[in-house]
């Protein structure tokens, strides 16, 4: 370890966002996306609170990619939107993003972000937060305008948006910590890497 920051770390995702937030603290890692199957888990938690799924999925993400690469610490991390007591996953389709944004307009949307640490296979700490985050009145021409500058980038995002580029636009007010509605619970993983010796204490 040499510096603010640690060695020997893995990011379990191909997230842009999550890459981002890791390398603007100063982080160094490499990222290597999970083989998970994440709606066959979600279906096996039916009955289950958003935030527990999101672990989970963290969890199973961070397991995943440790098992490949045993000598690792391993950062897995995952999203979930929930309004009205509804989940969201990731859209399908153009016309799928189109009917998500529709059910959002007016509403607050509920965004739980979680993480996860692994080594060898084995859970070593789990955290989360969430967010809410206001929709304003969205019409149908904003929602046509806005997928046609976004798709398909945001088909990549739970919520349909990017908060740092023209994702920003759908919200009238966002309550909660910016790193969550990246996507990442960042300050809770850091002092959870500062507690495993991945960075200075």
């Amino acid at each position: 370890m040499s510096g603010i920051a640690g060695t020997g770390l893995i990011l379990g995702s191909n997230s842009a966002s999550r890459k981002a937030m890791l390398t603007a603290a100063g982080l160094t890692f490499e990222a290597i996306g999970a083989e998970i199957d994440e709606r066959a888990l979600e279906a096996e938690m039916e009955d289950v609170e958003p935030v527990e799924i999101a672990q989970a999925l963290a969890a199973a993400k961070a397991a995943d990619v440790s098992a490949r690469h045993p000598e690792a610490l391993v950062l897995g991390s995952d999203s979930l939107v929930e309004v009205d007591g509804r989940r969201f996953d990731k859209p399908t389709s153009r016309e799928n993003a189109a009917e998500h944004l529709r059910a959002f307009s007016g509403r607050t949307m509920t965004l739980h972000s979680a993480a996860a640490l692994a080594r060898g296979g084995q859970i070593l700490w789990v955290g989360s937060d969430f967010a809410r985050l206001h929709v304003r009145e969205l019409s149908d021409e904003f929602i046509a305008a806005y997928l046609d500058a976004e798709w398909p980038q945001v088909s990549y995002c739970v919520g349909v948006f990017r908060i740092e580029g023209p994702g920003v636009q759908l919200f009238e007010g966002i309550v909660g910590d910016q790193f969550t509605v990246l996507g990442m619970p960042l300050l809770q993983v850091l002092d959870a890497l500062r507690e495993e010796g991945a960075l200075l204490a």
